[in-house]
């Protein structure tokens, strides 16, 4: 729903307040982060390099990991892939181990269809999942072209992001990276499909309303999963027993009262979550082809999961 629906008409309520109620873990979290050790793990060097190959073809050098670990530290530290070569190379300096560290042009190469490994810990019972989709630049520029010489066209583009978040752990449990001519009903199967936790809540908005989706989720996640997706003012009956009960709802007490009877408010965390993602990471994607982007984006999910896992800020309603 709109955040301006009905605003003429509505009371003017002053914003909520809110306090950290937890500042020390958290600014020792947001310090850890930056920590390399986090980053570069021990025992590194026993898995540096590849396994030997038993069938024909050339050896690879450089395992899955040691890549994986010099595309993360670009990425969090925000520095191309020649820089990341040098920083690895220090590091392996400090630490006294001789390693060979892979150059710009390997990493590259590597990027396209590489295993990122998910250690995002499994729940011990089912989530709530909440999905959402961004758009993420790519080709950067600043637009000064079309500022300067009043140009229409552009050679920038841009790939849409979709995300599932659980809000209990903090964590993406599910990312998705298409071409932005991709609709949001469209993308669900497949950025649910590597969901392996039993899932009992789905929150989403209106985008996601319709007999695909509900289907899609309940033969996921099974007939009891709760759906709480907003119908249109223009919905009608008879498509299902959930979407009636929410039509009939919203009918009878209204849209806002609706919103928080069924905890759709919720789908607040999944809009910081991106926010967070863009923050961190970087509104925009640094590779400039679909094959290494989504390694991009799977490594920039796995990274954010392991910066949650360093402690989050515990808010507290202060006014």
């Amino acid at each position: 729903m709109p955040h301006k629906f009905y605003a003429g008409r509505r009371d003017k309520f002053p914003k909520a307040k809110y306090a950290v109620t937890n500042w020390s873990e958290y600014n020792e979290a947001l310090r850890r982060r930056g920590d390399v050790t986090i980053w570069l793990e021990d025992g590194a060097a026993g898995k540096w390099f590849a396994p030997k190959r038993k069938g024909r073809g050339g050896q690879p050098k450089y395992s899955d990991f040691a890549i994986e670990t010099c595309l993360t530290l670009g990425l969090i530290f925000h520095k191309p892939l020649r820089q990341p070569q040098g920083f690895v190379r220090s590091l392996r300096g400090l630490m006294g181990v001789e390693l060979p560290v892979p150059d710009f042009s390997t990493l590259s190469r590597r990027a396209i269809g590489l295993s990122v490994v998910d250690d995002r810990p499994q729940s011990s019972g089912p989530i709530t999942l909440i999905v959402d989709s961004t758009g993420l630049k790519i080709h950067r520029g600043s637009g000064w072209q079309k500022t300067k010489h009043g140009t229409g066209k552009t050679r920038k583009s841009w790939r849409k992001l979709h995300i599932g978040y659980d809000p209990n752990s903090g964590e993406i449990a599910a990312s998705l990276l298409t071409t932005d001519h991709v609709g949001d009903e469209t993308a669900l199967p497949g950025l649910i499909a590597v969901i392996e936790n039993p899932v009992a809540r789905v929150l989403a908005d209106g985008a996601y309303d319709g007999t695909g989706v509900s289907n899609c989720l309940t033969e996921a996640f099974g007939t009891d999963v709760e759906i709480t997706i907003p119908p249109p003012i223009t919905a009608v009956l008879g498509l299902s027993d959930g979407r009636d009960a929410h039509i009939e709802h919203i009918a009878e007490h209204g849209r806002m009262a609706w919103q928080a009877a069924t905890g759709y408010n919720d789908r607040a965390l999944v809009k910081a979550q991106i926010g967070r993602r863009k923050f961190d990471i970087g509104p925009e994607l640094n590779a400039r082809e679909m094959n290494r982007q989504v390694t991009e984006n799977q490594i920039a999910t796995k990274s954010l999961n392991r910066m949650t896992r360093l402690g989050r800020a515990v808010f507290k309603r202060a006014a």
